[in-house]
């Protein structure tokens, strides 16, 4: 986590462009950068069983209840 408890998600296509990204953003020198990948149900591919895609759904739609 961050200090000031601030997240943002950049959509990119690959680590490459995200680093280059950062290097054009106005961050200070003391700014820490985590980059980390964020799967979509479609990256599984087949291994995202219907039961898995249902039981993803569900829980979407209770998160966007709350």
């Amino acid at each position: 986590g961050n200090a000031c408890g601030l997240q943002d998600v950049a959509q990119v296509r690959n680590f490459d462009e995200a680093i280059e990204w950062i290097k054009r953003a106005p961050f200070d020198g003391g700014t820490e950068i985590e980059l980390r990948p964020v799967f979509e149900m479609d990256d599984f591919g087949d291994a995202a069983t219907p039961d898995i895609r249902e039981q993803e759904a569900r829980l979407r739609d209770k998160i966007a209840k709350a």
